[in-house]
């Protein structure tokens, strides 16, 4: 007997929605794509407070199980069908994933994705404060790869998942790659990856037309 697919409720260009989307496709799950529409408020309607409280995207519901927030989804989708391989249980391996998860909560969030909100969403942070923090994030993360292939080791884990959305995507909000070479490098490995699955792209800030 079939499963039931995972319905994964999302909005195509929230980067967030995507790392879960990318997730599930990597791991090879059915799933059943549910469209938000951000722009009507549909997120923040009683329907969908109803699985995600906060009034964000993504939520997931795995044939009852419904979770929101997209980094614990992706434990939750690791641990529940990575066997092993995307989150480790050794404590040091497990430790590493961890602290790049926190940096997809904390810098990547308050830096490439807030440069990204300003010219694709139209928010209302200061630019050039986001795109130097995008910078700053951006020079360690190239160091760091100039040792490893993947954030923290040999083989890629959730924490390139969580991050990979609004690096591959920095360039609209005016954050350029170009002076990180490890870091593409390491972008066109994870799109190499058997069931990588693209973020629509938007015509704004460098990716404009």
């Amino acid at each position: 007997m079939s499963r039931a697919p995972i319905k994964l409720y999302h909005f195509p260009l929230s980067g967030h929605a995507h790392r879960v989307q990318l997730m599930l496709s990597l791991l090879q799950l059915p799933t059943e794509l549910v469209f938000v529409d951000l722009a009507k408020g549909e997120h923040k309607q009683e329907r969908f407070l109803a699985i995600n409280p906060f009034g964000q995207v993504p939520a997931i519901d795995d044939n009852g199980v419904i979770l929101s927030d997209s980094n614990a989804i992706l434990v939750y989708l690791a641990k529940q069908y990575g066997e092993g391989r995307w989150l480790s249980e050794e404590p040091a391996a497990a430790a590493r994933v961890q602290r790049w998860l926190s940096v997809a909560a904390g810098q990547l969030a308050f830096g490439p994705a807030a440069a990204r909100l300003v010219t694709v969403f139209g928010a209302k942070f200061n630019a050039e404060e986001v795109i130097n923090r995008a910078h700053a994030l951006l020079t360690l993360m190239e160091g760091e790869l100039d040792a490893v292939p993947f954030l923290t080791g040999s083989t890629p884990t959730i924490a390139d998942v969580a991050n990979y959305s609004y690096i591959a995507h920095a360039p609209e909000g005016n954050v350029s790659l170009e002076a990180y070479p490890n870091v593409r490098a390491w972008l066109q490995r994870i799109e190499a990856l058997p069931g990588f699955v693209a973020m629509p792209r938007t015509a704004a800030g460098l990716q404009a037309n």
